[in-house]
């Protein structure tokens, strides 16, 4: 659900500062779970990255009896607001020289990201727990009832990167 706008400039019209603050605005922000990050298998399990965990929590898995637990899309969705400000001050200072300030704002933004999400795995008011999953905890020796935390593995796998969006230039 990104927040888009569209702007064509010829590189051709740009001098090489207004080439370098185009690099830098093409830059964003992403929030999410890296796919090399794993969950520790459980014994009989198959090993799962926490990627793919987070898409099952986040849209559910009817057919296994687990229910939707969004807490990426709304955590992200709480901050969207202060994270354009962010952005466009950050844009708005990169026009004035300084060419620093859009990613010291993707990186503001980026830890922004991840504790509104994280804060949304220990707030969000989620399905809870079935009978089942809370005796299976007990049997590893967890007390917690509170879906999306067993160990914090999860919460804490929350990261943020900054790369390049593949935006078309006019030569």
């Amino acid at each position: 659900m990104p927040i888009t706008s569209k702007l064509t400039i010829k590189d051709s019209q740009l001098d090489p500062f207004g080439r370098a603050i185009m690099r830098e605005l093409e830059k964003r922000v992403v929030i999410g779970i890296p796919g090399d990050s794993m969950h520790p298998a459980e014994k009989g399990e198959a090993p799962i990255s926490n990627a793919a965990l987070g898409y099952l929590f986040e849209h559910g898995q009817p057919e296994k009896n687990l229910p939707a637990r969004a807490h990426l899309v709304p955590g992200v969705e709480r901050i969207a607001e202060e994270a354009a400000a962010r952005l466009k001050a950050a844009a708005a200072k990169a026009l004035a020289g300084d060419l620093d300030a859009p990613e010291k704002a993707l990186h503001a933004t980026g830890l922004l990201g991840v504790s509104a999400v994280q804060q949304e795995i220990t707030d969000g008011a989620f399905a809870p727990l079935a009978e089942r999953t809370i005796k299976a905890r007990i049997r590893r020796g967890r007390t917690g009832t509170k879906p999306l935390i067993d160990t914090g593995a999860y919460r804490r796998s929350f990261q943020y990167t900054i790369n390049r969006r593949n935006i078309a230039h006019d030569h």
